[in-house]
């Protein structure tokens, strides 16, 4: 079902296997965006590193899709706007730093040391289109959560904030609007950076990356100019991580 309800244009699907993979299947018939597509339930949900996105009704199951003249290999960048912006519209929904909300690096929505969100972003360079096209998928845990061994996960209502998927949808086109738009296309990505940084953690705060080599634990130092993780391990030595699984130690 379309809809313009919203500022966006949305594709609501009652049921859907993937978000992300529904709105590059759009994509790749010449559907140009913006738009969301929506579920009310996903069968096959993908977090990073492909784990399983548990996927229940109640909860937000949003992709943004869009085409942007921003070079192929800014795209990873994509993930800190999207996280300005979820943190931004979790704002608007009643959720704040009172109740420990905050960013982990590179794609985390944190109440505490706890997972309430998740960002995917994937993109391409589709045939015939000039432009890459992105696909921002974002899964917000607004009713429940699931149990997950060995990891902690949340939900807005188990902090006590009551939110319908339509409403954080709305609160979210808004806030990603203004982020995509303070992002243009990668030339404010500076700006985008500095935002991110406002809303995670702690310079000093000690954390644990898994890396494909092994873990590194650290200090928490920030993030580069391109928006990699720094991390300070023994002996002062700074590590640029552009990717891995972070851990809160």
């Amino acid at each position: 079902m379309m809809s313009s309800a919203l500022g966006t244009r949305v594709v609501h699907l009652a049921e859907v296997g993937s978000t992300n993979a529904e709105a590059m299947r759009l994509a790749a018939a010449s559907e140009a965006g913006p738009l969301w597509v929506t579920a009310d339930v996903q069968t096959g949900g993908k977090g990073r590193s492909g784990r399983e996105w548990v996927s229940r009704p109640g909860n937000l199951f949003a992709s943004y899709m869009f085409q942007t003249a921003a070079p192929i290999a800014t795209a990873h960048q994509l993930s800190l706007v999207a996280g300005v912006a979820v943190f931004d519209a979790l704002l608007t929904c009643g959720l704040g730093r009172q109740h420990g909300l905050r960013l982990k690096w590179p794609n985390d929505v944190l109440i505490g040391r706890a997972k309430a969100g998740g960002i995917l972003v994937e993109s391409s360079m589709l045939p015939g289109q000039p432009n890459l096209t992105a696909v921002i998928g974002i899964g917000l845990n607004l009713a429940s959560h699931p149990e997950i061994a060995g990891r902690d996960v949340t939900s807005l209502a188990a902090q006590g904030v009551a939110v319908a998927p339509a409403d954080a949808l709305q609160a979210l086109d808004a806030a990603l609007t203004a982020a995509l738009s303070l992002w243009d296309e990668s030339r404010g990505f500076a700006a985008v950076r500095s935002a991110w940084l406002e809303r995670c953690g702690a310079v000093g705060e000690r954390l644990t990356v898994q890396l494909p080599q092994g873990a590194i634990t650290g200090a928490f130092a920030g993030l580069d100019l391109d928006g990699a993780l720094l991390v300070e391990i023994e002996g002062g030595e700074v590590r640029r991580c552009t990717y891995g699984d972070v851990t809160i130690a």
